[in-house]
C-alpha cells in the first residue's frame, strides 16, 4: 500500500504504464455482485470510451451475485473466455472473505483462485490484466455495527495484500479499490454526517458515490493519464489552439468555438445523496488524475479579473488562474457536454442489463443442456458462439453513440472591483 500526495495510490503505475491500454482493445469487468450493479462498470465504460485515453475501446461487463475468486475460475472458461477479450480488470474478495475474521483456509483458496483466474486469463489470449482488491463494508450500515465493520475491512484489507501479491507473482496490475473507499468514507461522512454511506445501504453494495471511487481504482489501474485535453486562447493574438481530441473551429471577441471527439468526465445529482458523483469528488483526486480538461489564457493580466462563460454557466477567475490553467471538468460540473454524456451512458446501461441474463443464464446453461442432450453437442457449439456474437452489436452501438460535441467558451474581462468574497469563490474553485 503507497500514499501519493497523502492518498493512497490506486495501483502499480510501472506494470500499467508498461502493459497499457491499446487501441481496439476489448476490455472485460468481472466480478461478484457489487460488478453485477453495473455501476462502476459503467463508469469505466463511460470514461474509456468518451474520455478515450485510446480510441476503438469497447467493454464487456461480467458481475455474477455471490461470485468467488475460485468460483469464477471453475466457471470462466466457458462463460467469459470465449469472448476474446484483450484486457481484464477483476474483483473478487467481498464474498471470498466469508464475511467473517481471515483465517489461513480462506487466505489460501483467495490466493489460488485470484491465481487460477489470472493464468486462464493470460492462456485464453487476455494481454493487460489488473488484479483488484475487494472494496470496504460501510462503517455505520455493514450490520449497523461498527466493530463489525471494522472487524471485516480487516479481512478485506488482508485480500488486498493477497491480490497484491498474486499481481507480483504473475507480472500483471494491481488495483487497491479498499483503501481509497476507506479514506473517502471517512472524509465524506465527516462532513455529510453518518448516515452518508460510502459502503452502501446494506454495508456491501455501493451507491453512485462508492462505485465512482472504485471507477477510480481502477481507470488508474488501467494506466488512464487523465489528460482530456487542452485548450489554449491568445485573447491578444485573436488565435485559439487546441490539443489532440479537439478542434477549433473559430475564434472572434475572446469566444472560440470547438468540436470535441473527447469529452471530460460528467456528474450529476444531489451532492448529499449517496447515488449522486457530484458530492463525493471533494474527497478523492478524480478530476487531478483523470479529468484534466484545461482552458489556458497566456497574456491573461494579473490582478485582472475575467468571466469565463462555457455553455449556460459563467464563472469568475483571476487573471493569475487564467495564465496558469483552469481545470473545466473540475469548475463547470454542469457543462455542455452533461446532455451528450447522460445519452451515452443510456446505451452503456443497455449493453450492460443485456450482458447479466446473457452470461448468467443463456450461456453459463448450455454445458448443462449438452450433458443432457449429448447427442446435439454441434449444435449447442453453435449456439453458443451465436450468443457470444449477440453482445458485439451492443458494445458497438455504445461506442458509437459517442459523437463530436460543438461547444464554444468564451473569456472576457471584468470591469470593477475585486472583493475579498470573490478571491475566496476563486480559491476554492480552482
Amino acid at each position: 500500500m503507497g500514499v501519493v500526495g497523502g492518498f493512497f495510490a490506486a495501483g502499480t503505475p510501472a506494470r500499467a504504464a508498461e502493459a497499457g491500454l491499446k487501441a481496439g482493445d476489448h476490455v472485460a469487468v468481472i466480478g461478484d455482485s457489487i460488478t453485477e450493479q453495473k455501476q462502476y462498470s459503467v463508469f469505466i465504460e463511460e470514461y474509456l470510451l468518451m474520455c478515450r485515453p485510446t480510441t476503438g475501446i469497447t467493454v464487456t461487463q461480467f458481475g455474477w451475485g455471490g461470485e468467488t475468486a475460485p468460483g469464477f475460475a471453475g466457471r470462466m472458461a466457458n462463460d467469459m473466455i470465449p469472448f476474446n477479450v484483450s484486457a481484464a480488470t477483476t474483483n473478487f474478495g467481498m464474498n471470498d472473505g466469508g464475511y467473517s475474521p481471515m483465517d489461513e483456509g480462506k487466505a489460501k483458496r483467495y490466493h489460488d483462485g485470484q491465481t487460477s483466474v489470472v493464468e486462464q486469463l493470460k492462456k485464453g489470449g487476455v494481454r493487460f490484466i489488473v488484479v483488484g482488491s475487494p472494496g470496504c463494508v460501510d462503517s455505520d450500515t455493514f450490520r449497523k455495527d461498527p466493530q463489525a465493520a471494522a472487524m471485516y475491512n480487516k479481512t478485506l484489507s488482508a485480500e488486498r495484500d493477497i491480490a497484491k501479491q498474486v499481481a507480483q507473482e504473475q507480472g500483471v496490475a494491481f488495483a487497491d479499490v479498499i483503501d481509497p473507499m476507506l479514506e473517502v468514507m471517512e472524509k465524506a461522512k465527516a462532513k455529510y454526517g453518518h448516515q452518508y454511506h460510502v459502503g452502501g445501504g446494506d454495508g456491501v453494495h455501493p451507491d453512485a458515490n462508492g462505485h465512482l471511487v472504485m471507477a477510480y481504482a481502477y481507470l488508474k489501474g488501467l494506466g488512464c493519464d487523465g489528460n482530456i485535453g487542452t485548450i489554449t486562447l491568445d485573447l491578444a493574438g485573436g488565435k485559439a489552439e487546441a490539443s489532440e481530441g479537439h478542434k477549433v473551429l473559430g475564434f472572434h471577441d475572446g469566444a472560440v468555438e470547438v468540436e470535441s471527439s473527447r469529452y471530460p468526465f460528467c456528474f450529476y445529482g444531489d451532492p448529499k445523496t449517496t447515488n449522486s458523483t457530484t458530492g463525493v469528488i471533494e474527497f478523492f483526486p478524480f478530476n487531478e488524475d483523470l479529468n484534466r480538461f484545461r482552458l489556458v489564457v497566456p497574456g491573461a493580466k494579473p490582478g485582472q479579473q475575467y468571466k469565463v462563460t462555457w455553455g449556460a454557466e459563467s464563472k469568475t477567475f483571476a487573471g493569475e488562474a487564467l495564465a496558469k490553467g483552469i481545470n473545466l471538468a473540475a469548475v463547470f460540473l454542469q457543462n455542455p457536454f452533461s446532455e451528450p454524456f447522460h445519452k451515452v451512458e443510456e446505451m452503456i446501461r443497455t449493453q450492460q442489463n443485456f450482458e447479466t441474463p446473457l452470461v448468467k443464464q443463456a450461456i453459463h446453461d448450455l454445458p448443462e443442456y449438452e450433458r443432457i442432450l449429448p447427442e446435439e453437442k454441434e449444435m449447442f457449439v453453435k449456439l453458443h458462439g451465436t450468443l457470444v456474437a449477440k453482445d458485439k452489436p451492443f458494445r458497438e452501438a455504445s461506442a458509437a453513440a459517442v459523437v463530436p460535441v460543438k461547444h464554444t467558451i468564451k473569456v472576457e474581462e471584468v470591469k470593477g472591483g475585486w472583493g475579498i468574497s470573490k478571491i475566496a469563490i476563486l480559491k476554492s474553485q480552482i
